[in-house]
């Protein structure tokens, strides 16, 4: 038995040809044309649900006989990964089992005892200007205390992060920023207002695992479209769109959480072209935006800012303090306004307090972001060397920017690892934590956030995890290379 959803889209013979890319290997023809696609399934390449082509088209797209497409076909259908239905065509699918085990993945765990490594959470500890922007932040409270109750947010606060905006070539208002209470704040309720039952809102996969939550949360179905090194399919987004009508698109644009890929001007520029054709409200979460360690800062998600439906979502969490729970939305002055009205039920305002600490971080400029940037560098350089060391069989890019490598297991082990770990002292999310059904069993996302010695025991213990799993495929070594994901060098 499988697990079936209702199909919304279909692949192509050619496209499915691009995804799969060079699968041939010895051995029979459609075993590997087999693995190839089972592997495209769990690595979320090929989302579930996906129709694919039928074999005579499939086989002149591969340049194969129709029996080798058949071959595979039946192999796939036989393990649970296809699954046909007369009038629907054959769709991608999980067999019954592994769809349980990822939908029991929680990615959240109780806090880490004693001795154990968490890296489930990737967040870098409070900056040293935290605690005098907080004396002034204290300083400044009667000149802002009033009532108290500020939907909108502080007008002071709203001015600063529209100058931010405005800075990075995006004029902005403070009418056009509505201020939350941290960034997933602002994804609840972009999602609340304009999805429901059955609505769907298109996301990566993988992506941020609680925009996926907050989804499902108002009733919505989210939608997944790959993305890996090279960032997010835009053909296959843009079809997405087409087909299934979403209320919702939302993208990690800027060092991708957790692939670490950024999507290019060309590629934004195409997106907000998009949500222009189709009407579709599009979101980037640019929280990571600050977190360039390596070239240029990246271009504006928002562009000249004049895409009625693109919005812009950032928070202090990742670039300061994740205890410090203000973030924020530009977009469109009257959906800031609809959105502060909308929050209403569930929440009256950010706090005062919070949110003037907030200004006197922003005011500070580069400086607490240039050292956090220093300690992220040098997390990710080490973590980089130290898996080319005691892992050298995992494979991965090393990120331009962000706070997490996205390893390549070389084998749908991903939740057994995960299990595993905890009992050689380190916590991990594993790879369909980061999906919306239950794939990316052959990923891993690793943070490079904790101190140095943590990160040394925390490879210590996978190495010995890996090692009790039986280390499958460990007699490839792949070196480490630098770069950006999808650029020279870079190792998925």
């Amino acid at each position: 038995m499988s697990t079936l959803l209702v199909s919304d889209r279909r692949i192509g013979g050619t496209g499915l040809a691009t995804v799969l890319g060079s699968w041939r290997r010895p051995g029979p023809a459609y075993a590997a044309l087999a693995d190839a696609v089972r592997r495209a399934v769990l690595a979320g390449d090929l989302p579930l649900a996906t129709r694919v082509p039928g074999e005579r088209e499939l086989a002149t797209a591969l340049g194969v006989s129709r029996t080798t497409t058949s071959g595979a076909y039946g192999l796939l259908r036989d393990e649970g990964y296809l699954v046909s239905r007369q009038g629907s065509g054959t769709v991608t699918a999980l067999p019954e089992d592994r769809a349980r085990a990822g939908d029991a993945l929680p990615l959240h765990r109780p806090l880490a005892a004693d001795g154990v490594v968490d890296l489930t959470i990737a967040a870098c500890p409070a900056p040293r200007e935290l605690h005098d922007a907080a004396r002034r932040a204290v300083d400044a409270l009667p000149r802002h205390a009033g009532h108290g109750y500020a939907p909108l947010g502080l007008d002071v606060l709203r001015a600063a992060i529209a100058d931010r905006y405005t800075a990075r070539g995006t004029p902005t208002t403070p009418d056009q920023v509505l201020v939350t209470t941290g960034a997933q704040h602002a994804i609840a309720l972009l999602v609340r207002t304009h999805a429901g039952p059955g609505d769907r809102v298109v996301v990566e996969q993988p992506t941020y695992p609680h925009a996926i939550d907050a989804a499902r949360a108002a009733g919505a179905r989210p939608v997944p479209v790959p993305t890996g090194r090279d960032g997010t399919d835009l053909d296959l987004l843009e079809s997405t769109v087409r087909q299934v009508a979403p209320r919702l698109v939302y993208l990690v644009p800027d060092h991708h959480n957790p692939t670490g890929a950024t999507m290019s001007a060309e590629g934004r520029e195409r997106v907000r072209a998009l949500a222009r054709r189709t009407g579709t409200v599009v979101a980037g979460d640019e929280v990571l935006t600050d977190l360039t360690l390596a070239g240029p800062e990246p271009a504006s998600w928002s562009g000249d800012g004049r895409a009625a439906r693109v919005v812009a979502i950032g928070s202090m969490s990742k670039s300061h303090w994740g205890g410090l729970r203000v973030g924020w939305l530009r977009g469109p002055a009257d959906l800031v306004a609809r959105l502060a009205l909308a929050r209403r039920s569930a929440d009256l305002g950010t706090a005062v307090l919070d949110q003037l600490v907030a200004v006197e971080l922003l005011r500070l400029g580069d400086g607490p972001l240039a050292d956090r940037r220093d300690r992220l560098r040098a997390g990710r350089d080490l973590l980089a060397r130290l898996l080319a060391e005691r892992l050298p069989a995992w494979r991965f890019a090393v990120p331009r920017g962000g706070q997490a490598l996205w390893v390549d297991l070389g084998a749908p082990v991903s939740s057994a690892l995960s299990a595993l770990a905890l009992a050689h002292g380190v916590r991990v999310a594993p790879g369909p934590a980061f999906g919306v059904d239950g794939g990316l069993e052959d990923r891993l996302r690793l943070p490079f956030t904790v101190e140095p010695d943590e990160l040394r025991r925390a490879v210590d213990g996978l190495a010995l995890a890996w090692a009790a799993l039986g280390a499958p495929g460990q007699g490839d070594a792949a070196p480490v290379a630098g770069g950006l994901p999808g650029a020279t060098a870079g190792l998925v």
